[in-house]
């Protein structure tokens, strides 16, 4: 579990640079601004839950395989691509129904962060 949390956090970290140069030098005068900004939530929160990935990657590594760390890697994992695939998605003209999804991945976000809360407090050595 934690190669593979490591193996995201590396592949989201670097698309998530990846995303955030082609947003500002590819984008700038090709999508309206509020677009545009909506890309760059997308990518900095990307960015963030990167980070969050790697370390729940290293808490295993350091205090094993938890159930609790697990569901937090899984849930940033899954909030990253519906938070901000949906954002990219509606920069880029996608549908509609790419909105109400955006929100949902948010709550994925959230639910890693609670995870990992109750990973610390049931953590014991």
């Amino acid at each position: 579990m934690a190669k593979l949390y490591l193996l995201l956090a590396a592949l989201l970290g670097a698309t998530g640079v990846i995303l955030g140069a082609f947003g500002a030098h590819g984008l700038r005068d090709k999508v309206a601004e509020n677009l545009l900004e909506a890309y760059k939530t997308g990518v900095h929160y990307q960015m963030i839950h990167a980070l969050a990935l790697l370390g729940v990657a290293l808490l295993i590594q350091q205090w094993g395989a938890r159930a609790s760390l697990a569901t937090a890697g899984a849930l940033f994992a899954l909030g990253i691509l519906l938070f901000s695939g949906s954002l990219y998605g509606l920069t880029f003209g996608g549908p509609r129904w790419l909105g109400p999804v955006t929100p949902l991945g948010g709550l994925m976000m959230i639910g890693g962060w609670v995870a990992l809360f109750v990973a610390a407090l049931n953590y014991s050595r």
